[in-house]
């Protein structure tokens, strides 16, 4: 098979859309730093539709009610970025998700 006839074949993928830098930007959770296909659909499971309802929410809370959904405990590095997503639709600057992996060591302990 040539070439060409093997590129036709090859499904596309997806144009993901791009991440947004201030949270004013994000009107579809994939827009949201950190956040990629699979975390936004878990939060889709847990009723989160919008980034502007992270807002309002408690990262912590969202962690429980995904470890709750899925039956299974999460990495707590879902808990990171659920913190860093809820932070930056808060208005704070975007962080890498490790970034909040020693405030919650220090305020949640061992999830």
């Amino acid at each position: 098979m040539n070439a060409v006839l093997k590129s036709a074949a090859r499904p596309r993928s997806a144009v993901r859309p791009a991440k947004a830098r201030h949270a004013s930007e994000c009107d579809e959770l994939e827009q949201l730093p950190n956040i990629g296909p699979a975390l936004a659909a878990d939060l889709r499971s847990i009723g989160i539709v919008h980034p502007k309802e992270l807002a309002s929410r408690d990262a912590f809370v969202l962690y429980q009610q995904l470890c709750a959904k899925s039956g299974k405990r999460q990495d707590p590095c879902v808990l990171d970025t659920f913190m860093a997503a809820t932070d930056f639709m808060r208005g704070a600057p975007a962080q890498p998700w490790w970034a909040y992996t020693a405030q919650r060591k220090t305020v949640y302990g061992a999830v």
